[in-house]
């Protein structure tokens, strides 16, 4: 699939800048600290996109900034789902610290929600003078309470929900679900056509300052919908009833990779408003996914999907692109996960007293610029009755409710399917330990 000729023709051109290949590049002074994008896409697959060998999406303005900054081969999602990877991300900590555990529930947990009392990398980077917005999707709570205004953007529109219609903007349960700051308003549009115009709004009132953009993007979770589809929900709409969950289109795989394409060709445009403002080079932009695909995307050799604790849960497609910061077409193999975004804006602007905000996550400042490696030990996957525990390469895997042990060496075994658990008795033991000590840890 391919997009539109002038869409091919605007690519090049941010692709020709991205890689230093434009020699009309105007040059500003540059601020001392610099913008940051950060955006998420929602149930992407480690197997969906171009460079992780996906054949089947068209996606050069990803492409573009993959070959102008480094690619993460080895980098997670804390959640398996999508809330509690949000909150790790905003927290900087294990997400069963603030309170998420699972999934926030259109239906069962309108009165659940992150812990008001954590300071977000918004508020963060807002006390030191950055602009903050969110575009898109919260699903940390849905009461005002736990608005993202009150988590330290100044600006927010999208939705609170897990996830809504692309066109009708109606969530799950049949609520009508698109905010402005705290308040709900009927638009139109293609959510992810309006999560990128107000993107490059907040741009534009704010490109003499500092900003935080986070742009946590519908695309491709379901309901599987492209610009063509008509809506399939609607306000009071019996969920599984009134309107199918998965959307209405007859080859969901097909409109999933529409989806993708349509996300690539804003991202395009966020792309280029930042060169016509001359900001580009003075922006660090981050893209991964919350967690893995589920059963339409792909997660390319990785064992499981979105929801389970193997790597096809996890391990999720990301990017970094900061001109003069980061090597272009670089890679990065070292291990990294969404709470270590945290630490590593605030070492980005230069905040020193990263380690007294007593935070899970590690900067990865110094993997971009020298390729040096986190300094950590253990990392923790838990989701419902499943958790996993990693060391380096070993990887041990529990199902309390199969009563299932398993251990994986990832580094000769990435497809995890060489169970090593009855071979390594004495590393099973060790990472069982730390699970035990990681649970009193969080459970504080």
């Amino acid at each position: 699939m391919l997009l539109s000729k002038n869409n091919i023709m605007f690519t090049a051109g941010v692709l020709s800048s991205l890689t230093g290949l434009s020699d009309n590049h105007k040059q500003i002074e540059k601020p001392q600290k610099p913008n940051i994008v950060l955006i998420m896409a929602d149930d992407l697959g480690y197997g969906d996109l171009n460079f992780y060998n996906s054949k089947h999406v068209n996606t050069p303005n990803l492409d573009a900034l993959r070959k102008g900054g480094v690619l993460f081969t080895d980098f997670h999602s804390n959640g398996a789902v999508c809330s509690p990877t949000r909150a790790a991300l905003l927290s900087g900590k294990y997400q069963q610290r603030v309170g998420i555990e699972g999934v926030v529930k259109a239906k069962t947990g309108r009165h659940d929600g992150m812990d008001e009392k954590v300071l977000t990398i918004a508020e963060e980077l807002k006390s030191h003078n950055y602009r903050t917005g969110m575009f898109g999707k919260w699903h940390l709570g849905y009461d005002t309470i736990y608005n993202p205004v009150k988590q330290g953007f100044d600006e927010f529109s999208g939705f609170v929900s897990g996830n809504i219609d692309y066109h009708s903007h109606v969530d799950q349960e049949g609520y009508p679900d698109w905010y402005h700051q705290s308040q709900l308003r009927d638009v139109k549009g293609y959510s992810t056509d309006l999560i990128t115009q107000d993107a490059l709004g907040f741009i534009n009132r704010n490109q003499n300052e500092n900003f935080f953009l986070y742009l946590p993007y519908e695309t491709p979770h379901y309901p599987y919908q492209d610009r063509m589809s008509k809506a399939d929900r609607m306000v009071g709409g019996k969920p599984r009833v009134d309107f199918p969950v998965a959307g209405s289109s007859p080859d969901k795989k097909e409109t999933y990779a529409r989806m993708i394409e349509i996300l690539d060709e804003n991202i395009g445009l966020l792309m280029s408003r930042l060169k016509e403002l001359n900001l580009l080079d003075n922006t660090l932009i981050v893209f991964c996914s919350d967690n893995g695909a589920a059963h339409a995307g792909s997660n390319g050799c990785l064992r499981g999907k979105k929801s389970t604790v193997f790597e096809g849960g996890h391990r999720v497609p990301a990017l970094a692109y900061w001109q003069g910061q980061i090597e272009a077409g670089s890679v990065c193999n070292h291990s990294l996960l969404t709470f270590d975004l945290y630490p590593t804006f605030l070492d980005v602007i230069g905040v020193e007293s990263i380690q007294a905000r007593e935070l899970d996550g590690v900067s990865f400042l110094k993997t971009l610029q020298k390729n040096k490696k986190n300094k950590r030990n253990y990392l923790v996957w838990r989701h419902g009755q499943q958790y996993a525990v990693r060391k380096r390469d070993y990887k041990l895997i529990v199902d309390t409710k199969k009563k299932d042990t398993l251990l994986f060496d990832l580094r000769k075994d990435l497809e995890e399917k060489d169970d090593l658990s009855k071979i390594k008795t004495h590393k099973v033991k060790q990472l069982l330990k730390y699970y035990k000590q990681w649970c009193v840890s969080v459970e504080k």
